[in-house]
């Protein structure tokens, strides 16, 4: 049968996620990509592989066999490219790297420098996204492995097929308008419950964490703005609009004026590196996280 990687690893995630706007921003392709990938599909075995149900579409018996024979295609050709990587006698080849917006501008420019000094033959490219979706994005093989974030209060379910390996750990200060708590430096979150809040929806794993610490010290935080871009936040305490959770990677991402007010409670998140189980032998992944290790110790050393 004349088909692709692309096409099967796409059928292949339609029985995980059912729609193909979820396939698409998964792996990151458009929807009309992804349909044309499940067209050529059909076209090569000459079969309909979906059916339309609703506003969802559905797997034919034809597409659910394909699919099940597509994840051992795909899983052996993991295994083949490898052994490709390991017979090089070098760290070479190609990397697809998905991160947020804060390691794309604090962690990714070091990390590559280091990587292209050490290692030149190693080409990394890299994808912007949404912090809560990286996991699946690994999960899919739509990047190769990347960096995410963790909560200890909201911990994201583990998946058996990755590997979550922490960088550092970053501790959550309380972001104030300028003069407004009078040059106070440590605020419990008990103390905080006549503050208008700015925080991200409850539907991301950052604004669940917050609001479980809070609620743990016996506070329902007031939110009166769900934001999640950290430098809107900013800009909007700054304006005097509330408070907000913050860490020292989050403040460098703009310049604000502010005063930063450290939490008596720990509530902390974990910068972590995700990559599927089965690659953790890949030369190209081991040299990668061998270089944010050292970059993450770098970091951890110049905030001690």
């Amino acid at each position: 049968m004349d088909w692709t990687s692309s096409q099967l690893r796409s059928l292949v995630e339609l029985t995980r996620r059912g729609t193909i706007t979820a396939v698409a921003q998964a792996l990151g392709y458009t929807p009309g990509g992804v349909s044309q990938q499940i067209a050529a599909l059909e076209k090569a075995t000459g079969m309909e592989l979906l059916r339309r149900v609703g506003r969802r579409v559905e797997l034919t018996d034809a597409g659910l066999t394909l699919a099940r024979h597509a994840e051992r295609i795909l899983s052996t050709e993991a295994e083949a490219v490898e052994a490709l990587e390991r017979s090089r006698g070098e760290v070479s080849g190609m990397l697809r790297v998905g991160l947020f917006t804060t390691a794309a501008a604090e962690i990714l420019p070091l990390a590559l420098r280091q990587v292209h000094e050490a290692h030149p033959g190693l080409e990394v490219r890299s994808r912007d996204m949404d912090v809560d979706e990286v996991y699946d994005a690994v999960a899919s093989g739509g990047v190769d492995l990347a960096l995410g974030l963790d909560y200890p209060d909201v911990p994201i379910p583990r998946d058996p097929a990755l590997r979550v390996t922490r960088l550092y750990r970053e501790r959550f200060s309380l972001a104030v308008p300028a003069g407004a708590m009078d040059g106070r430096e440590e605020i419990a979150l008990a103390d905080t419950r006549d503050l208008r809040w700015i925080l991200p929806s409850v539907d991301s794993y950052y604004g669940r964490a917050v609001r479980t610490a809070c609620r743990r010290a016996g506070v329902e935080p007031d939110v009166r703005h769900q934001v999640t871009d950290t430098a809107a936040t900013l800009a909007l305490v700054e304006a005097g609009i509330g408070v907000s959770t913050v860490t020292d990677l989050m403040l460098r991402l703009r310049a604000s004026h502010v005063d930063v007010v450290r939490l008596r409670e720990t509530v902390e998140r974990h910068i972590v590196v995700v990559f599927r189980s089965s690659a953790r032998r890949r030369p190209t992944v081991a040299a990668l996280v061998d270089v944010l290790r050292t970059v993450a110790g770098a970091r951890r050393d110049t905030s001690a």
